[in-house]
This record gives C-alpha cells, sequence and structure tokens, in this order.
C-alpha cells in the first residue's frame, strides 16, 4: 500500500555551499538558467578567509540571489564564515561533514567537494546543525571557557599529588582533601622549611584533629628543597586558576541574568545546580522548536542507543556515540548527583545501576534529565514535579513483584511453596 511520504522534495533554487580551510575557501554557487528551463548555472571560486574577501564574496551570493549557503563543521574554521553571512541576512546551514561522504571514484579536491556539497544542499539531502543564537552562544563561550579552567586545576590538584608521594608525603592517605584548610596550612609550612611531621600534624583543625597520629607517620618522608620550590609553583597555579573561575563565574551570573526564569526552572531538576543548569542551557538554547520532540534532543545530545539493523538481526552494542562534550560532562554529572537523592530520579539511577551497572544508569538518567529539560523549556508555564522514590513501587503490580521474588528464589536453589490460605 503506498503512503505519502512527509519528505519535500523542492530544490533549492539559489544555493552556494563553501568548502572552508584555514586560509582559503571554495564557494560553489548554483543557480537557475534563465534561459534554458530545467537546467543549472554553476560558479565556482576562491576567496580568502580575511575579512574584506569575505566581504566580498558576500556581496557576490547577494548579487546572485543566494537565499541558503551550506558549509561544513572543519574545525573552528567556519565560525568567522558563518557569523559574517548570518549578520549579512543569508540562511546559513552548518552541516556534518561525515553527512557529505566522499563518493568512491571520484578524485578528492576542495573544489570537487564543494560542487559535491552545492548539489547535495540544493537537493535537501542534508540536515543543518545545531547552531545557537549569539546570545546563546556567548553564554556557551564562558561556560565551556569555566570547564575547561575547572580541568586545568584538576590536572594541577593530581600533580600536586604526585609530587608529595615523589617525596614520600602520604598526606593524601589520611585527608580526603588535601586542599582543605588544614592541608593548604600544612603545605605552606612545608615551603617555608618546616619538616618537623610532629608541627605539621598540630596545624590540623576541625575533623583532621582526631588524626594527629596517622598525620605525624604521613608527614615522615624526604621533602626536599627541589619539592618545596615545585608546590610553591603548583600552589600558585591552582589559586590563579581558583581566581579566575571565581570572576568568570560573576561574568556568566550577569550574562544569565535574562534567563534567570529558566535557570531557575532547571535548578529544580535533582542533580543540577545554578552552575550546571547554566551551562546546560548554553549548550541546547532556549528555543526548543529547534527540536520538535524530547526524542530528538535526547538524540542529538547522544544519550539514545544508535539503531543499527541488517537482514532483521540488531547489529552492534547499541552505544550512544559521542556528541556533544560539554553537554556530556554536564548531564553525566547532574546523573550521578540525583542517584544519591531520594527522588525519582535517585531511585531509577539505583534501580538500573544494580542490574545493569553505573555507566547505564548514567546514560539512563541523564536521558531522563534531557528529557525533563526539553519539557520545562517548551512550556514556560511548566514545572518539575518529582514522581517520588516510592514510583516504581506504587507502579508495580504487587502479585507481579511477588512472583518475581519467587522466580530469585528458585534460581538460588530454594524451594517456595505459598500458603493457600495467605
Amino acid at each position: 500500500m503506498l503512503q505519502e511520504d512527509e519528505q519535500n522534495e523542492e530544490i533549492i533554487a539559489r544555493v552556494a555551499a563553501l568548502d572552508i580551510g584555514k586560509a582559503e575557501l571554495v564557494c560553489c554557487v548554483r543557480i537557475p538558467h534563465e534561459g534554458r528551463p530545467g537546467r543549472r548555472l554553476q560558479e565556482v571560486a576562491t576567496y580568502s578567509t580575511m575579512t574584506r574577501s569575505l566581504l566580498r564574496m558576500a556581496d557576490r551570493l547577494a548579487e546572485l540571489e543566494v537565499t541558503r549557503v551550506v558549509m561544513e563543521a572543519t574545525s573552528d574554521y567556519w565560525k568567522p564564515v558563518y557569523y559574517l553571512l548570518e549578520a549579512h541576512g543569508f540562511e546559513t546551514w552548518l552541516v556534518n561533514a561525515r553527512d557529505v561522504k566522499h563518493l568512491p571514484g571520484r578524485p578528492k579536491t576542495d573544489k570537487l567537494d564543494a560542487v559535491w556539497l552545492c548539489k547535495v544542499a540544493e537537493r535537501q539531502m542534508i540536515r543543518p546543525s545545531f547552531v545557537p543564537p549569539p546570545e546563546i552562544r556567548r553564554l556557551r563561550d564562558l561556560t565551556r571557557y569555566r570547564c575547561d579552567l575547572v580541568e586545568a586545576r584538576t590536572a594541577e590538584k593530581q600533580r600536586v599529588e604526585k609530587l608529595l608521594e615523589d617525596a614520600q608525603i602520604k598526606l593524601s592517605v589520611v585527608a580526603s582533601d588535601i586542599f582543605g584548610v588544614s592541608g593548604r596550612q600544612m603545605m605552606a609550612a612545608l615551603i617555608a622549611g618546616q619538616r618537623d611531621p610532629k608541627v605539621l600534624a598540630q596545624l590540623a583543625r576541625g575533623r583532621m584533629r582526631p588524626k594527629i597520629s596517622q598525620l605525624e607517620e604521613a608527614f615522615t618522608g624526604y621533602f626536599t628543597d627541589h619539592h618545596s620550590y615545585l608546590l610553591a609553583k603548583m600552589l600558585a597555579r591552582i589559586d590563579a586558576l581558583n581566581a579566575d573561575i571565581a570572576e568568570l563565574e560573576d561574568h556568566i551570573e550577569e550574562m544569565v541574568a535574562p534567563f534567570a526564569t529558566a535557570v531557575e526552572r532547571l535548578d529544580e531538576i535533582p542533580g543540577l545546580g545554578p552552575v550546571a543548569a547554566c551551562a546546560a542551557l548554553a549548550e541546547v538554547g532556549l528555543d526548543m522548536t529547534r527540536f520538535p520532540t524530547a526524542g530528538h534532543l535526547v538524540s542529538w545530545a547522544k544519550f539514545a542507543p544508535g539503531v543499527k539493523e541488517s537482514a532483521g538481526k540488531k547489529k552492534g552494542r547499541g552505544s550512544t556515540g559521542h556528541g556533544n562534550r560539554y553537554l556530556a560532562k554536564v548531564i553525566g554529572e547532574a546523573a550521578v548527583a540525583a542517584g544519591k537523592t531520594d527522588t525519582f530520579l535517585g531511585e531509577r539511577y539505583r534501580r538500573i545501576a544494580r542490574r545493569r551497572g553505573a555507566k547505564k544508569a548514567i546514560v539512563a538518567v541523564g536521558r531522563s534529565i534531557l528529557v525533563i529539560i526539553w519539557h520545562l523549556l517548551s512550556d514556560p508555564e511548566a514545572r518539575y514535579h518529582d514522581l517520588g522514590s516510592d514510583f516504581y513501587d506504587k507502579r508495580i503490580n504487587p502479585e507481579r513483584k511477588k512472583r518475581a521474588h519467587i522466580h530469585q528464589l528458585e534460581a538460588l536453589g530454594y524451594k517456595v511453596t505459598l500458603d493457600p490460605a495467605a
């Protein structure tokens, strides 16, 4: 039985495609032939990626009345070209290079790649990638830079711990956080020249006081002036990163002020704090019309298993693939944090982790968090309502739960006899 296909087969009349490199780009333009209906005119030109050359290209595209410009996401070289053409009013598409594969048997050059991309684009055989609006892009730059600084600070802290281990200082064995108040005072004393384990142990504060005897053992090592010099440099670097991160967070707070309502609503989701809510908003944006359903957002974020089937059999291991690493980091950390709460998401995490492991639980709960984010951003009136940690107990039929328990006992070798009167 024939069914109507919803795909639009209309050819884009005036389209341009760009193959972008660091120093230059190749622009292919295809427009209708005025004298011969059904035929196309094509122009292929090379432009420098300098601003004046790009402006000349924009003028040429406007002269040819091009309506859509398509380009591949090549490193970060596409960004200035995309932003300039966007500012000139062109419908600009960024596409995944994987979607425009090189055809076997066809020579590969920049010009041929631009022509092929243009032909594919005019027949609407590719989809645009998600590029947020300018205000969200600026917020994204800040949140991503903050994430990079946090990673750099973590790496520096790990170097400090390795340096102490090299000097046989076992502070990390006794203290859960060597960069707390007590740990920093002890390391400052080491840098100042103090080597007596008893004196260093007495610098402990708060909950570290009962561990003084262990600290004396931990500080019995071979800390030299060489270690002192390196430790001072590493701690100075950590302090500088702390100051940069704090300043960056203040700037993020100023920029997110117009979206404060959306951030507050996302903050209600278990596992998502204000910082994580800002980062998630910067990655997915405010306009959910770009994602027709929650499933589209989940698929774009690569939190849905891939579909690969051949000859009626499913292939592969159902992996989700690699998506936006900044969004994956935020959602993954939120899923782990939610797993420690007495909420529906927490119970969902624990149930899946018991059966299938922590990694699959993180992906499953992360998917749930993305679905919630989509609904909250799609409907300004929507509010997060937790289903409760007892949701599964209330939903599952008691008789079914009892049969499952009996099955588990029988699998372990127990003989179960039900009382008819019960």
